[in-house]
């Protein structure tokens, strides 16, 4: 168990790319979430020993320094960018964590992505010789695997929007939201029309069963968190979330969607958990036919009430580097905003194979 807990997290509104945030660099996102944060640390009498910032697209040297000069931090203040994919944002957590656990002192962390601004095209995630399969295409081989069909896909997608737009209107966004551009809610969650749904095409295969009605939106936004020791959370009574156990694993790079099932399993056994102890579970919802699967493999019903509860990337969308992050700020949000249970875990898949998963615990209620 690592000597770390989250006390803040904050994240800017998910927009479709080329939409609402389409002029924001990526560091400018990060900067936006950056700067509440740091006054609270700035109240609570904190110093931010380091940024730790994931980004999935390349958009080239260092945005976490840029973020941090940008949002106004002292110039002392450093920072340092990783990528992990789909996974940045959440092992961006894990990477400040063990530094927490390890120095003391307080980071803040999280993922960004701005893919209305990033550089075009898509890297290789595997060397010659590998299989690399696009994430869609990999999808659309899962569904025919597995048998997951059409009807299943959507409706999953459905429930998706359905528990974004309850949890809009139940206001369980607002406090964890910060304002860009005057933007200040999610845009993209939506009433989904059957009919109209099961008439979309194909998005990745000629007459396939995923399609942009089941799969997630390619998106902007941002996510941090703010991670400082044990001690030092109780000493100023701040509620938080303790982790308890942190996965990174690799998996065939043909099957990258099935990340999350190794992750999750090793981060419980690490925890000594099983899943009927976790009451919160995000997901990076990439596609429904790997959600499905997903809980397959876990042993879960798709509409498990505890698995993004309150909607995933298929209603919010996916801003790669950040949705990581977002999953994290999603469970403190739920579990020491809502107070809507004790244990949470979050994951993702990751491309070119890999999975990285995180479990953790209100404490100081």
């Amino acid at each position: 168990m690592l000597d770390a807990v989250i006390v803040d997290a904050r994240r800017t509104p998910i927009a479709s790319a080329g939409h609402q945030l389409r002029d924001i660099t990526v560091e400018a996102l990060a900067a936006a979430v950056l700067r509440p944060l740091a006054e609270h640390t700035h109240t609570w009498q904190l110093e931010i020993d380091d940024v730790v910032l994931g980004v999935a697209r390349d958009h080239g040297g260092n945005p976490a320094r840029r973020a941090v000069l940008l949002a106004g931090l002292p110039p002392a203040v450093p920072g340092v960018t990783l990528d992990r994919q789909c996974g940045s944002g959440l092992d961006a957590i894990a990477f400040a964590a063990a530094q927490v656990s390890t120095l003391g002192g307080c980071v803040i962390a999280g993922g960004a992505e701005s893919a209305s601004t990033g550089p075009p095209g898509r890297a290789a995630f595997t060397p010659a010789g590998w299989p690399d399969p696009d994430l869609g295409v990999a999808a659309e081989q899962l569904a025919n695997t597995r048998s997951i069909g059409r009807d299943r896909q959507d409706a999953y997608a459905r429930r998706s929007h359905e528990r974004a737009l309850i949890a809009q209107q139940d206001g369980l966004f607002t406090d964890e939201i910060v304002a860009v551009n005057d933007l200040s809610h999610d845009p993209r969650p939506r009433v989904i029309n059957a009919q109209r749904q099961a008439r979309m095409p194909g998005a990745f295969v000629q007459g396939g069963s995923v399609t942009a009605g089941n799969s997630c939106g390619i998106s902007d936004g941002a996510a941090l968190v703010t991670i400082t020791s044990t001690t030092t959370a109780a000493q100023l009574g701040l509620p938080g979330l303790a982790i308890r156990s942190i996965a990174r694993t690799g998996i065939a790079p043909d099957q990258p969607t099935l990340g999350p099932v190794t992750a999750i399993r090793q981060a419980l056994a690490t925890a000594k958990m099983s899943l009927v102890d976790v009451d919160r579970i995000e997901i990076t919802e990439a596609f429904a036919s790997q959600m499905c699967a997903v809980a397959e493999d876990l042993g879960l019903d798709d509409d498990d009430p505890r698995v993004c509860a309150d909607g995933g990337a298929i209603a919010l969308g996916h801003p790669w580097g950040a949705s990581g992050a977002i999953l994290i700020t999603r469970l403190y949000s739920s579990l020491v905003r809502q107070r809507f249970g004790r244990f949470g875990m979050a994951a993702c898949a990751v491309a070119g194979g890999q999975g990285i998963a995180m479990i953790v615990e209100r404490i100081n209620p």
